[in-house]
């Protein structure tokens, strides 16, 4: 007899305790969690305390049957996969069943291989179910790279924290300029974690208005609202048993900081427009690119709630001060354009140019630079000119030691963040789409650093 290759949890209803015996006895002998149910009363309670990966439901049972309660599970819990059992073979039955959304309808007796068969077929449908839906939240990140890249102090000392943090379920905050690589430092730590077979989800805070990110989190009844047309899950029900992503945490709303924080202390959540009680096991990653201590003081960010992200803290070094890390982004970065175009090479002034930048859109803005480069440069080597870096920078500015290079000078990383988003909005006309796409931020977070810094259209 086959063992199932994971362990699930099922929900047996039926109205023979001796039936439910036999298939609890057996369903736990191939490694799965296994609860009992005598009747669609029992069966829905049951549902609403805990998520189940798979029903094996009786039709016919006394005051609720086992349409009432497949209906109940598919308006409720998409995902679960349900068996429906009988003693008696009924195509019409069979037929209304599978129209409303189970998976197979069983006729008893039957033999166990078959009903395992069945079981690890369903089981294997809801897998897909869940990866195409993860699939779809990770389409963005297709173009990066998943890999961790470098070997300076700064990022090994980070980066060997990280790798003894893994392993917990502790809540974890990422701390860090906008393009240092946040997320790939939160996959890593879901990649080396018990959860890894299990979804990896992630939210960006600041891409959703607030008024749906309560939606896009916890999901939403139909009719909650105008364009609510049907059920909607949300994240946190599909990342169940994995990890939730929420980048840019320092951009969620006031008004949604307390629901957040109690989802964090006790795991459920209510579907917007419902109120019925619902529980997600996740473990919560959250980043930001502001200090959320300065956030609290200033009243805008809970106290109770950075408490609950940052049990520990994890601060992701600027490319500034990662620079002797460069060289091997930079090939890094060319060996994955260069898959899909004509191989491109870095000119070492090209390189030295790449080092004395000050690089206030860190590792994302050198991607961006570099994309760039490979398609505007007119042979295999890339020259300081096809980089075209913003404020014109180049090797010969640096290297003449006439006092106006500020590189290295005793000027703030603020202050040069400053000119530089200046002067790159300036060189654009103030076309803030243009200028947040060569900066290798987020619209938003442009808007953010313009009302910061006061920078005012000449």
């Amino acid at each position: 007899m086959a063992k199932t290759k994971h362990s699930a949890r099922i929900l047996v209803v039926d109205d023979e305790a001796d039936f439910c015996i036999m298939l609890e006895s057996l369903l736990t002998s191939e490694g799965h969690s296994v609860i009992t149910a005598e009747d669609g009363v029992a069966a829905i309670n049951q549902l609403q305390e805990k998520p189940f990966d798979l029903v094996l439901l009786d039709v016919r049972m006394p005051r609720v049957d086992g349409i009432e309660v497949l209906n109940f599970i598919k308006q409720n819990f998409i995902d679960t996969q349900v068996i429906m059992l009988t003693a008696v073979m009924d195509v019409r039955m069979a037929v209304d069943c599978m129209k409303l959304g189970a998976f197979y309808y069983l006729a008893k007796p039957y033999a166990v291989d078959e009903l395992l068969s069945l079981l690890n077929n369903a089981l294997e449908k809801r897998t897909l179910v869940i990866e195409n839906k993860v699939l779809k939240s990770e389409l963005s990140r297709l173009a990066q790279s998943s890999k961790l890249i470098g070997q300076s102090v700064e990022f090994m000392k980070v980066l060997e924290l990280a790798g003894k943090v893994a392993p917990s379920d502790s809540t974890v905050l990422l701390e860090g300029a906008s393009g240092t690589g946040k997320e790939l430092f939160a996959n890593f730590l879901h990649k080396n974690s018990p959860r890894a077979e299990k979804p990896f989800v992630a939210l960006n805070c600041a891409s959703i208005p607030d008024t749906l990110i309560e939606s896009e989190l916890f999901g939403h009844e139909k009719g909650a609202f105008t364009d609510a047309q049907a059920m909607r899950q949300g994240l946190v029900e599909i990342a169940h048993g994995g990890t939730l992503f929420l980048d840019e945490i320092g951009e969620v709303s006031q008004i949604f900081q307390p629901k957040l924080l109690r989802f964090i202390q006790t795991g459920e959540y209510r579907r917007v427009g419902g109120n019925k009680n619902f529980k997600s096991d996740v473990r919560i990653i959250s980043a930001t690119n502001k200090k959320l201590i300065e956030e609290v003081k200033a009243g805008r960010f809970r106290e109770d709630l950075l408490y609950r992200l940052n049990v520990i803290t994890l601060n992701i070094p600027s490319l500034i001060h990662r620079k002797e890390d460069i060289p091997l982004l930079a090939q890094s970065i060319l060996d994955r354009k260069n898959k899909q175009r004509e191989k491109k090479q870095l000119h070492a002034d090209a390189l030295q140019a790449l080092m004395e930048y000050p690089w206030p859109g860190n590792v994302r803005e050198l991607e961006n630079v570099l994309e760039r480069a490979i398609v505007l440069c007119n042979d295999e080597f890339i020259r300081p000119k096809d980089l075209a870096l913003p404020m014109h920078l180049s090797v010969s500015q640096h290297s003449t030691g006439d006092g106006n290079g500020k590189i290295g000078s005793a000027i703030s990383i603020q202050a040069l963040e400053t000119e530089h988003i200046e002067a790159v909005l300036n060189n654009t006309k103030w076309n803030k789409n243009l200028a947040a796409k060569i900066l290798g931020i987020s619209l938003k977070t442009l808007y953010t650093k313009i009302q910061q810094y006061n920078l005012k259209e000449a």
